[in-house]
């Protein structure tokens, strides 16, 4: 069974990257599928689609130098937000949706997410079973849905969505951070207090039991997923 695991996980490591690689390039509103790039920054590397490793680096914010698109979605709290790939997810992870809320004199257009602004509001995390399998429910997905809390405050937000691919990620940095950020306006009357909050980055240091780890061998018993709680409302 060892034998099988590392040969498993060599095969894997063959895989060309631009074929293996995704990414996020257009956002969903209440089920309909924007433009690509209409409302998501694309980011300078977006013909590789290439990861970001540097959880330390500005570029873990959204992506490596993306060029801000002047358009912004609007939808209200409680609606359906999503992402959707330029291709689907072919690398074993587990994802989160951050949403960061734009500081007064900024737009969803103009913010470059700095600050201590941003909240989880969504994840999705690996099945384990005391150490005989794990699976991960992103395999193969070419699209990701959640609700935007229905008691989100008003506001102008970026929505970032992270796929964390975990092939290789048995020392730092190896995890492979497919990242995407889409600006958005939340309308309605929500009243919440979103928390708790981060800095992106700042939210990990790569030394995360969800973030360093070999999925392969020995099987994890128990997965632990990376980041703050899930803020539902």
């Amino acid at each position: 069974m060892k034998g099988f695991i590392a040969a498993a996980a060599f095969i894997a490591s063959l895989v060309p990257n631009t074929v293996a690689h995704y990414q996020w390039s257009a956002l969903i509103v209440n089920g309909a599928v924007t433009a690509d790039y209409q409302y998501v920054r694309q980011p300078l590397n977006y013909y590789s689609n290439g990861p970001v490793t540097d959880v330390a680096s500005n570029d873990f914010r959204c992506n490596f130098s993306p060029k801000n698109p002047p358009g912004i979605a609007t939808i209200a709290a409680g609606g359906s937000l999503g992402f959707k790939l330029n291709q689907p997810i072919s690398h074993k992870g587990t994802l989160n949706v951050y949403l960061g809320k734009a500081p007064a004199g900024t737009t969803a257009a103009t913010w470059d997410g700095s600050g201590k602004n941003w909240f989880k509001v969504a994840q999705v995390s690996a099945v384990t079973n005391g150490g005989s399998s794990i699976t991960f429910p992103t395999d193969n997905i070419s699209k990701y849905e959640f609700k935007i809390p229905a008691s989100t405050p008003p506001g102008d937000y970026l929505a970032r969505i992270e796929h964390i691919a975990l092939h290789s990620a048995s020392s730092y940095p190896g995890a492979q951070f497919y990242i995407a950020c889409g600006q958005i306006k939340i309308t309605g009357n929500g009243g919440g207090n979103p928390g708790p909050t981060v800095s992106i980055p700042g939210v990990y240091t790569g030394q995360e039991p969800g973030i360093k780890i070999n999925i392969y061998y020995p099987i994890p018993a128990t997965y632990v997923q990376p980041g703050p709680a899930v803020w539902s409302g």
